[in-house]
């Protein structure tokens, strides 16, 4: 690559120091900036890694690839008072991605380290933007955001130290893009262009086609996540007010609100099994095994994967418009009897923790 600098040892090694671009750029004016922006180098979409085999052992000596994604650049001369912003936007000024300095990690090392089932050298840390002064750079995977998911897994094609949690986003199209940073109230933009890997031989309408699935693939599964979380929440707060309930007809109101609610929220499915009735869990895991397909080559998606993708997409419907009913009718009518009891009303707004399920690709 032209951005990179490479640097031989007299045949007995090389080195290789990725992405000198902001070297090139330094000059008077970037050393006198509060805060610089530096422009963002060429960026290919490409696969993070094709190799379908276990890593090398981290006692392996191995070079380390650069960077898969795009490269940001920035510069501090002091600890930013607020929170450091980046977005990506596209070409129709459409904000593609946004990250933060107060962002949190889906899922920390702590909690991996009890529940992994690959080993935790192979995983990714948590990235984060920093707001400290001094030079920062910061990769963004050319993917759309994670959607919600009731299954997350690290795949065999593993990587030391840098495989990411899946299911990612939708990977995005080639094309000029726009970064932008915010610090203090203060905004820098810097334009750059993503390029497809040369060698892939999709046409420009195919790659659209399977964009435009996989971001659709993605919303259902928000949406999804959305209900299951609800769901989840209610039902949280179900065993809570059964618990203090007297008997006889509260208790038999929230019992049956219960045994209609444990329908919606079902269970996701795993490879293999047999056909369940349509719940959000199961719905957003279909979606997920969905995504798998649709992005795991660079070509059009099939018709069977959009005959499916329409399937999924007319379950969800008649299930979002049966739970909408559930919290128009069943729950008020259920409110008035806590109020009654004096016991809170249902707060569907409440966070309840999922069980996680992280694991290999393999996990059964």
């Amino acid at each position: 690559m032209v951005d990179d600098l490479v640097v031989g040892t007299h045949g007995r090694s090389f080195w290789i120091l990725d992405d000198m671009t902001p070297l090139r750029q330094m000059n008077e004016r970037v050393a006198g900036a509060k805060t610089f922006l530096f422009q963002p180098a060429l960026a290919y979409r490409i696969r993070r890694n094709v190799n379908t085999d276990t890593p090398l052992p981290p006692e392996e000596p191995a070079g380390e690839n650069p960077p898969t994604g795009a490269i940001f650049d920035y510069y501090l001369a002091g600890d930013s008072v607020g929170p450091v912003k980046v977005e990506v936007l596209d070409a129709d000024g459409k904000v593609v991605r946004s990250f933060s300095s107060d962002d949190k990690p889906d899922v920390t090392m702590e909690q991996l380290g009890k529940t992994l089932n690959v080993p935790l050298y192979w995983i990714r840390p948590p990235q984060i933007l920093s707001a400290r002064s001094g030079m920062h750079r910061f990769v963004w995977d050319l993917r759309t955001p994670p959607p919600g998911s009731v299954r997350h897994e690290y795949p065999i094609s593993a990587i030391v130290h840098d495989t990411p949690r899946e299911p990612a986003g939708a990977p995005v199209l080639a094309g000029v893009y726009t970064v932008k940073l915010e610090v203090a109230g203060q905004t820098l933009s810097q334009k750059f262009e993503v390029k497809m890997d040369p060698r892939v031989t999709a046409s420009a309408g195919d790659l659209a086609l399977q964009y435009q699935l996989g971001v659709r693939t993605c919303d259902a599964m928000n949406s999804s996540y959305a209900g299951l979380d609800e769901v989840r929440a209610l039902r949280a707060q179900l065993k809570a007010a059964a618990s203090k309930a007297p008997k006889g007809e509260l208790s038999d109101a929230i019992a049956a609100l219960e045994q209609k609610a444990a329908g919606f929220e079902g269970a996701a499915p795993s490879f293999g099994a047999s056909a369940m009735p349509p719940s959000f869990a199961q719905l957003n895991g279909g979606y997920g095994q969905l995504l798998r397909v649709v992005e795991g080559a660079d070509a059009a998606p099939t018709q069977a994967a959009q005959d499916t993708l329409t399937a999924l997409d007319q379950s969800l419907g008649e299930l979002s418009t049966k739970w909408a009913s559930v919290k128009s009718t069943d729950i008020p009518a259920l409110d008035e009897k806590l109020k009654r009891a004096h016991l809170p009303a249902i707060d569907l707004a409440t966070k309840v923790e999922p069980p996680e399920e992280t694991g290999g690709e393999d996990e059964p």
